[in-house]
């Protein structure tokens, strides 16, 4: 029973005036209720929402679909073993792939197996008359056999109760089986079907015979699946591809007949696919992120190449996460007894993908990194370098046309070392390049025969002089690809007969176009090296067209994530037969690891004077350019002594012989003397000749 309540409140204005009044209040409103079955509807749903709800459904549903699915593939299995159609399958699956060889030896195959069967049956229908047969005369025998026994076993025991023994001990034996079996039949038919799916389960369940919603996350996600051949069948019929498609829908579960064997190459597996009639490579080459995806991996972590064998592809699958993880140190590093050999030996860079070593022979070739910025291209070309400085024979002569320091190491090591992005050190750079042609050219001169040590010009951040603007006196550009230009065309000379006499040309550069990387130039690399680029064009500029239409890919390398990952296109390194390109992970040394291994090449050497920039333009004096070049070396072979002059400057030494250097030296007690079969000249005399000059210049007489 209701009340009715009466809110009673005070009237302001009245209180205001003095006299209190209450005034009724309007009652406030009721909260509504909510009825039970709606406060149920809600408990329901949020209970059938639960996480837990939702896991244990998947849970039962996935046990369940296990069953259901072991049972399919235990009935398929034996269908394919009672019938031809696992013959058929491989028929469809040949002729799709065109290979009708291969589909005459299964039709073969599955006549061989329909005589045979009707061979079985044939000798089915015998078989009840040739069993009753058989059972009539072993039992038989067997009695006869038993009487025998009891017959022995009377007149041995003199008993003739004893001639049955035998027979009922047999009797006895069936009666006990029977009892036996009597015994068991029944928790045996009761059990057996719960074994029969218990059975079925574990075979459903090794297979993931369940939806893909009702599987373990894990499986889901596809973490840690392993490739298997249906695995890549599916992700090529899942492509896009409509020939492929259907050519995989005719061929059944044979799908798997165009894959070759599944190989474990380094971190991931390799697998050969022979596609269908009418199926193109281009077309499963230009799907690879789907591809990628369809196989559970990420984009990079798939590879397409070209084998030799016509349409087919070879893919590269790598472990999930394998290419994240870091390759070991150099062999520069870890091995400070390793030395180098340039006419014969290989450079340790890094793994390629297979998890093999990397090598590659530098003989003879002109070499070209390129890649975006920050990708790691001076420490791969360092590398290099480093290597060849393991060498004692050769010579270098670097430009760094980025100033950063990365190749200060070569202080004492490289006979010219110019470092700085500015015009002039582009200007100094060009005329570094334009003295190895001067040593080209007189190499070239040389009496046929004559070998060469290796005079290696490195040029980093080349893109800095290919863009300077600045021209010379005779308007000739330093920069740009023209016929004038000075910086193109000395790299033009080199890459047309450097090689012949070991001047050698290496270039880095970065974010490659027609105007920072001329096709001239770049056309002249022998190794081409590409680390992550921004688009296929620039590919294209970097590897040339034949690679990139064979599968490689720098452009498809994640900027930042896969540094020091190069594309490689060359004759100097081990590229699998078919293949145009390979994809290696290079060693990283860091600046004091390359500081120790410069240290270590300059141990092998007699000390190396290193000129910072080159000298142009002004009266020079001969003898004092002398002392400089040979420093601190106690004798220096005066080839040597030439080569440094014209590396010092060119326009004033680049065209010096022995006879001029002689010429020089005759008076001033410094003249060239044979040492050990070779013309040297003396660190001290040199000293005690210019101490000994005159202020006009000339030279006194010896004390």
């Amino acid at each position: 029973m209701s009340e009715n309540v009466v809110h009673l409140r005070k009237n302001p204005a009245a209180s205001a005036a003095g006299t209190p009044t209450l005034t009724l209040a309007p009652e406030p409103p009721a909260t509504p209720v909510v009825p039970l079955w709606v406060r149920s509807g809600r408990a329901i749903k949020t209970a059938l929402t639960h996480e837990r709800t939702k896991g244990a459904g998947r849970l039962a549903a996935r046990h369940t679909m296990y069953v259901v699915g072991g049972t399919r593939i235990v009935s398929r299995r034996a269908w394919d073993g009672r019938t031809a159609s696992r013959y058929e399958r491989m028929l469809r699956a040949a002729e799709a792939a065109g290979n009708y060889e291969v589909a005459a030896e299964w039709e073969e195959r599955g006549r061989q197996f329909r005589a045979a069967r009707h061979q079985r049956r044939m000798d089915l229908l015998r078989s009840p008359v040739d069993a009753a047969k058989g059972v009539a005369v072993g039992t038989g025998m067997s009695i006869g056999a038993l009487i025998a026994l009891g017959v022995a076993l009377a007149i041995a025991n003199e008993d003739i109760a004893d001639t049955i023994t035998p027979l009922m001990a047999v009797i006895g034996l069936i009666k006990l089986l029977i009892t036996i079996v009597a015994i068991v039949w029944g928790p045996l038919v009761t059990l057996g079907p719960f074994v029969a799916l218990l059975a079925l389960w574990g075979v459903g369940r090794h297979q993931q015979a369940a939806p893909n919603w009702a599987l373990p996350e894990r499986v889901r996600n596809g973490e840690g699946e392993p490739i298997t051949p249906s695995i890549v069948v599916k992700a090529l019929r899942d492509l896009g591809v409509p020939a492929l498609r259907n050519a995989i829908k005719e061929m059944g579960d044979a799908g798997a007949a165009m894959l070759g064997p599944i190989r474990i190459a380094g971190c991931g597996v390799e697998v050969d696919v022979t596609l269908p009639s009418g199926v193109s490579t281009v077309e499963v080459q230009n799907k690879r992120r789907k591809l990628a995806e369809n196989l559970t991996r990420h984009e990079h972590e798939v590879f397409i190449t070209l084998p030799e064998a016509a349409r087919t592809v070879r893919l590269w699958i790598a472990d999930s996460g394998a290419l994240d993880e870091p390759i070991g140190p150099s062999p520069l590093v870890t091995d400070e007894s390793l030395t180098a050999d340039y006419a014969k030996g290989r450079a340790p860079w890094g793994q390629d993908l297979r998890g093999d070593a990397a090598l590659l022979s530098l003989f003879q070739r002109m070499l070209l990194i390129t890649g975006l910025s920050n990708q790691g291209k001076t420490a791969a070309l360092r590398a290099l370098v480093l290597w060849l400085a393991l060498c004692r024979s050769v010579e270098f002569r670097i430009a760094d046309l980025k100033g950063a320091g990365d190749w200060a190491m070569f202080e004492g090591l490289a006979t010219v070392l110019i470092q700085g992005p500015t015009d002039e050190h582009v200007i100094e750079a060009t005329e570094m390049v334009e003295s190895g042609v001067q040593e080209m050219n007189r190499r070239l001169q040389a009496p046929p025969g004559t070998v060469f040590p290796l005079l290696l010009l490195v040029v980093d951040e080349a893109q800095v002089a290919f863009m300077c603007p600045l021209v010379d006196e005779d308007k000739r550009p330093y920069g740009g690809s023209k016929a004038t230009s000075r910086y193109f065309m000395g790299c033009r000379k080199v890459h047309n007969q450097g090689r012949a006499v070991n001047v050698l040309l290496w270039q880095g550069t970065q974010d490659p176009t027609d105007q920072n990387l001329p096709k001239l130039v770049r056309e002249g690399a022998h190794t081409r090296a590409s680390l992550a680029l921004g688009t296929e064009s620039q590919a294209r500029m970097a590897l040339g067209d034949k690679a990139v239409d064979g599968g490689a890919a720098p452009h498809l390398l994640r900027q930042g994530l896969d540094k020091g990952t190069l594309v490689i296109a060359s004759d100097g390194i081990d590229i699998p037969a078919g293949q145009s390109s390979i994809t290696v992970r290079t060693h990283y040394i860091d600046t004091e690891q390359a500081t120790e291994i410069a240290e270590r090449a300059k141990m092998l050497r007699d000390g190396v004077a290193t000129l910072h920039s080159i000298e142009r333009g002004e009266q020079r004096d001969p003898l004092t350019d002398i002392a400089d070049v040979v420093g601190d070396t106690q004798r220096l072979v005066t080839q040597d002594v030439l080569k440094r002059l014209a590396a010092l400057n060119e326009d004033a030494y680049g065209g010096w012989s022995f006879l001029d250097l002689k010429r020089v030296l005759d008076g001033t007690g410094a003249e060239p003397y044979k040492s050990h079969g070779r013309m040297v000249i003396d660190r001290d005399r040199l000293a005690r000749a210019l101490a000994n000059r005159d202020d006009d210049g000339s030279v006194s007489a010896a004390d």
